[in-house]
């Protein structure tokens, strides 16, 4: 059963058709495996999408989606500030997929890895990076304090600030092009 503000896989699948498919993950991610007719539209980038889905919602329901639902609710949030009325996906797209619900993954797609993998990398290098230098400089052995704590920080908060950083990463941007055609579409 899912809250006024969200739909279940199983109800976002059953009227998909009738859905405009917003997924705010980053560009990376949504190559990996998206909805079927989603629109991607990185979190960050949200504000300046405002008056294409304010355009989008008028002509139907818009679902805002991403890999586990925190990104989407955080977009729901803000949408509902600017009286853009939007629902998310339960789950998020992890439990689309889980469901076994179809995932589309373009032919020749970026070949990035999911947000949460490229921070776990991230991390892992620098506490590992910190104790191998920590054994010659122990002062370095901060480097891995401040990971720890900030993946503490992380967890207790739902938020990711590493996340953040690497969504600025070349590889985790959309590529101008790609976001004005995106919001055309949803413009339209």
């Amino acid at each position: 059963m899912s809250t006024a503000a969200e739909l279940t896989p199983d109800e976002a699948r059953a009227r998909l058709g009738a859905l405009t498919v917003v997924d705010v993950r980053t560009p990376g991610e949504y190559a990996t495996g998206h909805l079927p007719g989603a629109h991607n539209v990185p979190l960050d980038h949200l504000d300046a999408a405002l008056g294409a889905l304010r355009s989008a919602a008028e002509r139907g329901e818009l679902l805002v989606v991403c890999a586990s639902g925190v990104r989407s609710a955080r977009a729901h949030q803000r949408l509902a500030e600017h009286g853009v009325p939007a629902r998310t996906l339960a789950g998020g797209t992890e439990a689309w997929a889980r469901l076994g619900h179809d995932v589309h993954r373009p032919a020749r797609a970026r070949t990035a890895w999911a947000m949460e993998r490229q921070v776990r990398l991230a991390a892992g290098s620098l506490v590992l990076a910190g104790l191998l230098v920590g054994r010659r400089r122990a002062a370095a052995r901060w480097l891995s304090a401040g990971v720890a704590g900030g993946l503490v920080f992380s967890a207790v908060t739902d938020t990711c600030g590493m996340a953040r950083v690497l969504a600025k990463l070349p590889h985790n941007r959309p590529r101008a092009v790609d976001l004005d055609a995106t919001l055309a579409a949803l413009g339209g």
